[in-house]
């Protein structure tokens, strides 16, 4: 059992790893594809630039917002901390760009997700105050043993 829970960690991480190494060259994707194509054909299908007019220039922008989103998700799922909620409302944003990008129909991109950000950010906002507050106590108590500890190290003299 624990072997294979120590595999099956160790393959995770390798994954995470990997994909932290390769994330970063998704930005420069847009390099291979020649510069006045309008519709790019892969076997995923085919890429038109749309608003941008070239291929090029929609896969720049797509994966500029898709890399650190991609970072953020890995960020959220491996952080153990408290606060790791507060990463959903960049989340969120870099979601409603990217949503925009891939709608052609959206005039300006960057401009309108703010407002449909807002109330996710209140509410992630509440919530991290509330467990904020609930953990505080403890946190005091963790500060309160850690400066006990210091003072019990070693002996004190009367006089010091």
């Amino acid at each position: 059992m624990i072997k294979n829970t120590k595999k099956s960690s160790l393959l995770i991480g390798s994954i995470i790893i990997v994909m932290i190494i390769f994330i970063p060259y998704l930005l420069y994707i847009h390099a291979f594809i020649d510069e006045n194509i309008e519709n790019y054909s892969t076997f995923f299908g085919t890429i038109k630039g749309g608003q941008y007019t070239y291929a090029q220039t929609y896969i720049y922008i797509l994966f500029s917002k898709l890399a650190p989103l991609f970072f953020l998700f890995i960020w959220f799922l491996t952080n153990k901390h408290w606060w790791v909620h507060a990463l959903i409302i960049p989340i969120s944003v870099y979601i409603f760009q990217t949503v925009s990008i891939i709608n052609d129909s959206e005039e300006v991109v960057d401009n309108v997700e703010f407002i449909y950000t807002v109330p996710i950010a209140v509410v992630v906002l509440l919530i991290l105050y509330f467990v904020r507050s609930k953990i505080s106590t403890y946190i005091q108590a963790v500060d309160l043993k850690r400066e006990m500890d210091e003072n019990m190290q070693g002996p004190k003299t009367f006089g010091e």
